[in-house]
């Protein structure tokens, strides 16, 4: 089964249904509307809950729209969006960097 990680603090979010979106930049897992996804918890690596992606698009970092963060946590501005990524990727991180919008819906 296809997984889904989260840091610790975003799984309270996603508990609530406050979080329904994440981004993910070179997704290795070819995440697909109707795939049923175990949620882990990045930390812990325990699954916390189950979702189904609703939806799948992508687009780049830099074309990202008010619309594209329903659901998701916001950022400052766009170098803090950069910033926060490039801690998990790297320096390849930029504005043309393809990203996956990924709505979820638990199970």
């Amino acid at each position: 089964m296809k997984t889904l990680k989260f840091r610790a603090h975003l799984v309270p979010l996603v508990l609530s249904g406050e979080k329904t979106v994440t981004w993910r930049l070179f997704d290795d897992k070819d995440l697909q509307e109707g795939d049923v996804v175990n949620l882990i918890n990045w930390e812990t690596k325990q699954v916390f809950a189950r979702a189904i992606v609703l939806q799948v698009r992508t687009k780049k970092l830099g074309d990202l729209t008010e619309v594209d963060y329903v659901g998701h946590e916001k950022f400052a501005n766009i170098d803090d969006m950069l910033a926060h990524y490039r801690e998990y990727y790297g320096d390849r991180v930029n504005g043309e960097t393809g990203v996956k919008i990924i709505n979820f819906k638990l199970l």
